[in-house]
């Protein structure tokens, strides 16, 4: 199989080895709970203490609070309950006080849905605005400005998460600074830790969530930024943690971990530069421009974080392109991970106006602080190979194209093009820990891979032992029942990259009434 190369950091990254030192520490030794008084209770509490402080000084936090959360969408939910609740007591006081709330267009779908859902539960029936964008992701400053008498609560975002377009904060904060009444103001900072200059204390903002798990610490870990003199309401009550601000018993493992990742940050010594970033995103972008030469960049990269590619390419589709990739050992995405298993145009695209193709075609590539120049020249080379494999493809289509109808393929398979059959799966599913045992157990029995043949191609095929494996992409299927399951045949366990393409055509055959038919749950994905 192909060295693994993982582009995919703004969805998620690896765990820093520091990181996992720390929490595993703090698990082991110094498994304290913060709010005991004995010794191992205040051995916990430094601790704790010493991340804050860390936290504190990484984004600049200077007289505001930095409050420990599960992550973002806690950070969020939590910001907009203070704002919204702050807000009710406004307009109370004075039913004319400002009634919108204003949210950029490309915001993570956590602000728009936590807007709605606190505006409804609190019964406020504020009036929820999505602020407007230009071609190239930065927001309509006009537009925000017109609005600003009437807004409450503004929610943007330092950098996007499927563009990595960096917004413009600092002239959002000059706009709000200028306003007779200036609105509460959050801010999602989870793609700029790390990757921008923070000092949020020089700003306007009131309210800025960060994510551990998108700089090298664990899930289930974030931070939640509140300007001293901002208004704020607990989501979390009980035992009073975190000063009173977010109670319930510290996730101390993942807190050690995140403070590991901040010291590496303040040390300097760990991540690369933001200019070795930048260059490594150069060369992948040559690199992209090399192998697709009709590729369109879908926002302008000076623009953009040191780390972020988001591209299409006429003619290809995102599956298409994360599918040969992801054959080819690059781990990219088709968008935001909270979307990436909807089959929808990207809605940052949209909001951004950009045509249609470019929304239903867009592929993201992010790298992470930890890339290397080697890793870095292995994905340049397995690019190059998907764009060699994926010309000789069209070559062989067109020229198929230009061959008599005689020869033209025959129709796909219906129930490939529908959503399936109601055939019980689990009679014929396999996992991977099963398949040598079942493959002993029937002798003559093949493996079918089903991948098309770029992906084949770039990966090199797949083996498994001495046991025979046939070749049949999806798209040579047929109406007709394939060689390999013709009656008397052998019996046959059909895989693909992640289970989904086997299972479908193995329910079809299953309703045909070829019962000697398996297929391996998840894939070549799955493989041990």
């Amino acid at each position: 199989m192909p060295q693994t190369i993982y582009l995919d950091s703004n969805a998620t990254t690896p765990v820093l080895p520091a990181a996992i030192d720390a929490a595993t520490r703090v698990m082991a030794e110094q498994f304290g709970n913060p709010s005991s008084s004995h010794s191992h209770g205040l051995v916990a509490k430094d601790v704790l203490n010493q991340v804050r402080q860390s936290a504190a000084q990484v984004v600049g936090a200077g007289e505001g609070h930095v409050v420990f959360t599960s992550g973002a969408t806690e950070g969020i939910q939590t910001a907009v309950l203070s704002a919204l609740c702050a807000i009710r007591a406004r307009r109370v006081a004075n039913p004319d006080a400002a009634d919108v709330l204003v949210y950029g267009a490309t915001e993570h779908k956590a602000v728009p849905h936590a807007l709605a859902h606190w505006n409804a539960v609190l019964g406020l029936g504020l009036e929820l605005r999505a602020l407007p964008l230009d071609a190239n992701g930065q927001y309509d400053l006009q537009t925000l400005a017109f609005w600003l008498p009437r807004t409450a609560l503004l929610c943007t975002m330092a950098a996007n998460n499927e563009t990595g377009v960096v917004g413009d904060m600092a002239g959002i904060d000059r706009l709000l600074g200028a306003a007779p009444r200036r609105p509460l103001w959050l801010v999602d900072c989870v793609q700029a830790l790390g990757k921008l200059d923070l000092d949020l204390q020089r700003t306007g903002i009131d309210y800025a969530t960060f994510s551990g798990h998108k700089l090298y610490a664990p899930k289930g870990v974030g931070l939640l930024y509140v300007r001293r003199s901002a208004p704020f309401t607990p989501l979390m009550a009980g035992g009073g943690q975190e000063g009173g601000l977010r109670s319930g018993t510290e996730n101390m493992p993942g807190i050690a971990a995140f403070g590991a990742v901040l010291q590496a940050l303040q040390r300097g010594q760990t991540f690369a530069s933001h200019a070795t970033l930048r260059g490594f995103r150069d060369q992948l972008e040559q690199s992209l421009r090399k192998a697709f030469p009709t590729i369109v960049f879908n926002a302008p990269l000076a623009q953009c974080l040191p780390t972020t590619l988001n591209f299409s390419v006429p003619g290809l589709a995102s599956k298409t392109l994360v599918d040969v990739f992801d054959a080819a050992g690059l781990r990219v995405s088709a968008g935001s991970a909270c979307s990436a298993a909807k089959a929808t145009p990207s809605d940052v695209l949209v909001a951004m106006g950009l045509p249609a193709w470019q929304c239903e075609s867009a592929v993201r590539l992010s790298i992470g602080a930890l890339a290397t120049a080697q890793t870095i020249d292995v994905a340049c080379t397995a690019i190059a190979r998907c764009g060699e494999a994926l010309r000789a493809e069209q070559a062989a289509r067109e020229q198929e194209a230009d061959g008599s109808a005689a020869n033209a393929p025959s129709a796909p398979a219906p129930a490939l093009a529908a959503d399936g059959c109601a055939v019980d799966a689990a009679a014929f599913t396999l996992q991977w820990a099963e398949l040598d045992d079942y493959l002993r157990t029937h002798p003559g029995a093949c493996l079918v891979d089903l991948r098309e043949g770029v992906e084949h191609q770039v990966s090199g095929g797949i083996c498994h032992g001495d046991w025979k494996i046939i070749h049949t992409p999806v798209s040579a299927l047929t109406a007709e029942t394939p060689p390999w399951c013709a009656p008397g045949a052998a019996p046959v366990v059909l895989v693909c990259r992640s289970g989904n393409r086997s299972l479908r055509v193995a329910q079809w055959l299953h309703s045909q009434g070829h019962t000697a038919v398996r297929h391996l749950h998840g894939g070549l994905a799955l493989r041990p």
